[in-house]
């Protein structure tokens, strides 16, 4: 089972970050969290590594429904998507699959609520 939906943009990072920020929020999704791996690994460890960025996103609505469906959800949650540096002026978008993700969990409704975000991340990464 595949576990993400990736796709390859002629973009710069920052132009990169701001579509898929943009095509996120069309979509009912914000993002929480910003990390940029690659001057976290940097500064904590002296590593040298191509532009790396996680974006957490959420889609509130569908948030709290996985939360009611399984309390201790908030373990997978934000969705991510990572926008990194693949050769120069290339980026690749890779967003989490939630089914894929949420595989090991026996509920049924949470399941549903999955697919639902599923949906719409593939929509997203498939409109870059």
């Amino acid at each position: 089972m595949e576990y993400c939906f990736i796709r390859t943009l002629d973009e710069s990072m920052p132009r990169a970050i701001d579509r898929v920020t943009e095509a996120l929020g069309r979509k009912g999704f914000g993002v929480l969290t910003r990390i940029d791996v690659q001057e976290t690994l940097k500064k904590k460890i002296g590593a040298d590594m191509p532009p790396y960025v996680i974006l957490g996103a959420c889609h509130p609505q569908f948030a709290h429904q996985a939360l009611l469906a399984e309390a201790r959800i908030g373990t997978m949650l934000p969705c991510n998507v990572v926008v990194r540096a693949v050769d120069s002026g290339r980026v690749e978008v890779a967003a989490v699959d939630p089914v894929a993700s949420m595989a090991a969990i026996d509920n049924p409704a949470l399941g549903s609520v999955a697919s639902q975000v599923r949906a719409l991340l593939r929509e997203v990464v498939e409109s870059l």
